[in-house]
């Protein structure tokens, strides 16, 4: 939980074109104030399998970021998600600086089915779900809120960071491959950096104020990445004034 940025990306492009595509989105983050940028990556197949890697292999979060989900319905009514590996990931990761998550860009093919068990059949039998994934896609997000933490450098830190995936975003809007942006600190719609300072300020006071009232129920079994600001009281004490 916490003050992200969502993004999708699509393109209809071909392979040696996604290629191309990504080298400048990858040029256009070396020229941002990023404090890690890695090289792109190429994988297929079974190497595109999050669940195949060690918890501390470095490609593991960027290979469960590119996975899509496809739904099923359900006899009672609801849905069942099952979760899609691409086929083919071209994809490189950022890191905006401390406090802050990776922020991950790239583009994935999808198989056209996956097989699944179907609630109610026995272990041996499967169907084929369409996935409808067609062409190049990704799906990302950077939860960015956390590098307001005053030890990480405070709010100016959180806007650096913030506003470096923003400037990603416009980039890979005049690529012609930005598909939608939901941006949790309302920068990508209004383009105000006092506005955007604030509202990661109002984020803190509430999450602080949630993390505040679960550590009194629950003791410290509660981990929550607020707690490790230094002023955690302070804005604990300000969120549940404001509530």
């Amino acid at each position: 939980m916490g003050l992200t940025i969502h993004y999708h990306l699509k393109s209809e492009a071909s392979d040696a074109e996604v290629r191309q595509l990504m080298t400048r989105l990858r040029s256009r983050a070396l020229d941002l104030p990023f404090k890690e940028v890695q090289e792109i990556v190429q994988l297929d197949g079974k190497d595109c399998q999050w669940q195949d890697r060690e918890r501390d292999d470095p490609l593991r979060w960027l290979l469960i970021q590119a996975g899509e989900y496809v739904d099923q319905p359900h006899r009672d009514g609801g849905k069942i998600s099952y979760g899609v590996n691409p086929t083919h990931v071209i994809a490189f990761e950022t890191w905006p600086g401390d406090g802050c998550e990776p922020a991950n860009f790239g583009l994935c093919r999808f198989p056209s089915f996956i097989e699944v068990q179907k609630p109610g059949m026995t272990s041996s039998r499967k169907m084929r779900l369409n996935t409808n994934l067609q062409g190049w896609r990704w799906s990302s997000f950077c939860k960015t809120q956390y590098a307001s933490n005053p030890e990480c450098g405070g709010v100016e830190n959180f806007l650096r960071c913030h506003l470096c995936v923003v400037a990603m975003l416009d980039f890979a809007k005049t690529l012609g491959i930005l598909e939608s942006v939901s941006d949790e600190g309302d920068y990508w719609e209004n383009r105000n950096v006092e506005a955007l300072a604030r509202r990661v300020g109002k984020w803190n006071r509430m999450i602080a104020s949630i993390a505040g009232q679960l550590k009194d129920a629950l003791g410290d079994k509660v981990s929550s990445e607020i707690t490790t600001f230094p002023n955690f009281e302070h804005l604990e004490a300000k969120g549940r004034a404001s509530e």
